[in-house]
């Protein structure tokens, strides 16, 4: 599997929709093509919309994975990799 090293981050965890999708588009209009977005996102409809709507705008989703914190055992948080197209 090959790895990716993001070139920008975002933590949309705390954000509801529609918010979610807005500050990950805002975020991707400020990188270059080919460049690479990590995004940390949490399960429901983030998890649901932000993907749907980032490949309706013609960016590749690379990866989304569930990612291990220790510290939450009751949420699910996720990792969703972009490539800026």
């Amino acid at each position: 599997m090959e790895s990716y090293t993001p070139d920008q981050k975002i933590d949309i965890t705390k954000d509801i929709c529609p918010m979610t999708f807005v500050k990950t588009k805002l975020k991707l209009e400020t990188m270059e093509s080919g460049q690479i977005l990590e995004v940390v996102l949490r399960e429901g409809e983030p998890l649901i919309n932000v993907p749907r709507s980032i490949k309706e705008e013609g960016h590749k989703i690379i990866e989304l994975n569930k990612l291990e914190l220790d510290n939450e055992k009751d949420l699910n948080f996720y990792k969703l990799l972009i490539e800026r197209r």
